[in-house]
């Protein structure tokens, strides 16, 4: 335990000393995706309206925050004043006493209308009926691709594509020799990388974890077809050096028009459709997540604010935390940074903004039905005794996820066979489910 909190306080100390600041420092854990770089760029106007407060930004990539996050909050180690997590850890750490809980905070501050969050969100946040985290944006997952592409080639994206045409469509636009793969699929290592897109996968095409009495089912034929499909489909029609790309790779290669499709999730749009980033805007279409033997696959996430119990300033905390998950936020990123970088998926009352629902005509609708469609008690077509879409709500995904992961990217590499991978990671899931069987 305590080579894990050196390791915490270790890893993060080139972004700024914890515990050196009085009461009036805010020190916060964050990922560094786009939307969240946004918020570092406008808070000298929280602390502009916030005297008394300065804020100490960690900025962290999505595995490091990870990490570094739940090793601060499982330890009580209190470097962090407020934490990035999620709809995997916000339920857990709930339930064991480590947060804050927020919703006692947000009745109490006026116009902060908790009840504006979109309702699949605000249930995954929260624990007891109350909120623990706050979503910052939250996501599905949707199948996008370059209309113009399609069009010159004479293909037709289905209203509800199957993965098998996708497939097919990404064969056809491949085009190696002008710098062109035919779809951009997640192939990095992390449970929050390949797994979230791959999971989706197996689910769609009648796969599952576990079955209802938690035997191991990574190797059953379903898992296979879907694993060995995924793997197929990225190494033959994918980007370029597919087992090292996540999100934010596979964001690029779309935004530079290098690909023609990329399934992942519905808050890339903040880098597409934004014309400092991207070349693409206006040429991406936005179709549902890829249906075989189950439709409606669209994962459901939230990148949400929390405060550990063991935050020193948790009422500082808090006017942070309520200041970059607000109406007023929203707002203010629109008008000044523009409407496409605007968190997505948070807030109902965002895609009633004027302003917003003309910039997002194009991608704010299928995101709102993807997040309304997504199931985190239904996932896959068999029962399970887990809940979520793309990771399972239990402690020990972290480990078990992460260690999956890696067996599916060197399936990715070319370094092993897809059926050595799932031999290997049904090994792990087994271990996993024979502590739960046990308790039954």
């Amino acid at each position: 335990m305590a080579a894990i909190t050196a390791l915490t306080v270790g890893g993060c100390a080139g972004a700024g000393s914890f515990g050196s600041g009085g009461e009036d420092t805010v020190t916060i854990a964050i990922v560094s995706n786009s939307q969240m770089q946004d918020a570092i760029s406008l808070s000298d106007k929280f602390e502009a309206e916030n005297p008394g407060i300065k804020l100490k930004f960690v900025s962290l990539s999505e595995n490091e925050a990870r990490a570094k996050i739940t090793a601060s909050v499982a330890t009580g180690g209190g470097e962090f004043d407020v934490v990035m997590i999620s709809n995997f850890e916000t339920p857990q750490w709930a339930e064991n006493g480590w947060l804050v809980n927020l919703s006692d905070y947000a009745r109490e501050t006026p116009n902060y209308d908790e009840q504006d969050f979109i309702p699949s969100l605000r249930k995954s946040l929260s624990y007891d009926g109350d909120l623990y985290s706050v979503p910052f944006y939250g996501e599905s997952s949707f199948l996008m691709y370059r209309k113009d592409l399609f069009e010159q080639a004479g293909l037709t994206m289905p209203a509800q594509p199957t993965w098998e045409e996708v497939a097919g469509f990404a064969a056809k636009l491949d085009d190696p020799d002008a710098d062109m793969s035919g779809i951009c699929l997640r192939g990095k290592p992390g449970w929050g990388e390949v797994l979230a897109p791959l999971d989706t996968v197996i689910n769609a095409f009648g796969g599952r974890w576990f079955d209802e009495n938690w035997n191991a089912q990574l190797d059953s034929p379903e898992v296979r077809r879907a694993v060995q499909f995924y793997v197929d489909t990225v190494r033959e029609h994918g980007e370029p050096g597919a087992a090292t790309s996540g999100f934010s790779e596979c964001a690029t290669q779309l935004a530079q028009g290098n690909t023609a499709m990329w399934y992942d999730a519905t808050s890339a749009v903040s880098v597409l459709e934004d014309p400092a980033e991207s070349t693409v805007v206006g040429k991406i279409g936005y179709a549902p997540a890829p249906a075989m033997a189950k439709a409606d696959n669209g994962w459901l996430y939230s990148w949400s604010l929390a405060i550990p119990k063991t935050s020193q300033n948790p009422d500082a905390a808090w006017k942070f935390v309520s200041w970059m998950t607000s109406k007023d936020y929203i707002r203010t990123v629109g008008e000044e940074l523009g409407w496409s970088r605007v968190p997505p998926g948070s807030r109902l009352s965002t895609y009633e903004i004027p302003e917003y629902k003309e910039a997002s005509a194009a991608f704010g609708p299928p995101t709102l039905a993807a997040m309304a469609a997504a199931d985190p008690e239904k996932p896959t077509v068999q029962p399970v005794p887990y809940t979520g879409i793309q990771f399972l709500t239990i402690p020990e995904f972290q480990d078990l996820g992460t260690r999956v992961s890696q067996q599916i990217s060197s399936a990715v590499a070319g370094r092993t066979s897809v059926d050595d991978a799932l031999k290997q990671a049904q090994k792990y899931a087994e271990v996993v489910g024979k502590t739960y069987q046990e308790e039954q």
